[in-house]
């Protein structure tokens, strides 16, 4: 009798094997369902490769079919190829994540300089950044000379024309320019060193 199960076996196809496996482990053969499922990695990811999963994911495409094929194993007629079981299976998670990459990489920008340039709104550092750089401009603002402060709060803070500036100021406009071009000189050269 040994003598015939070992020839049995060494004719039997890797397909006949995984499927006498699946059957044992529907019965409740945890051994032959590990052996199956450490098995079937190899044929998960010929199956993807040939639906076109890009190589680095392609272990995500072998956990979703394990886990189908984990939760579908009661569907499994052992009478039937199970290779083509479980490449069916394979098959539509491989579709399943070339969608879901597909409408990912629509909604996703890819370009880093983008990412770089431009700071999440919700960063600290750059709300932080940002309050700093306010507080040295009204500290700077506040030590220039009474005319020229009073050119750029009324001029570039509070953005009203030469006219209005004039009017509630009492100064003509000619002396607000003045006032201005000066003041934002010396903000210059105070920040930037410019001259």
């Amino acid at each position: 009798m040994p003598v015939e199960s070992a020839a049995a076996s060494t004719s039997e196809t890797p397909d006949q094997r995984r499927a006498a496996w699946m059957a044992a482990a529907q019965s409740g053969d945890r051994r032959a369902y590990e052996k199956l499922l450490a098995d079937s990695v190899a044929l998960i990811r010929a199956a993807a490769r040939r639906q076109g999963v890009a190589p680095d994911h392609l272990d995500d495409v072998v956990q979703e079919t394990l886990i189908t094929v984990h939760r579908a194993r009661h569907t499994y007629d052992p009478t039937r190829s199970y290779d083509a079981w479980l490449t069916a299976i394979a098959n539509r998670r491989a579709i399943d994540a070339l969608r879901s990459r597909g409408r990912r990489d629509s909604r996703e920008l890819h370009d880093e300089f983008a990412l770089d340039s431009h700071p999440d709104i919700d960063d600290a550092s750059a709300a932080t950044e940002s309050q700093q750089r306010a507080q040295r401009l009204r500290a700077a603002i506040a030590e220039l000379p009474p005319g020229q402060r009073e050119a750029v709060e009324q001029l570039g803070l509070h953005e009203r024309s030469l006219s209005e500036a004039a009017e509630l100021t009492g100064r003509n406009t000619g002396a607000l320019k003045v006032n201005l071009h000066r003041a934002l000189k010396a903000l210059r050269e105070r920040f930037h060193g410019e001259s």
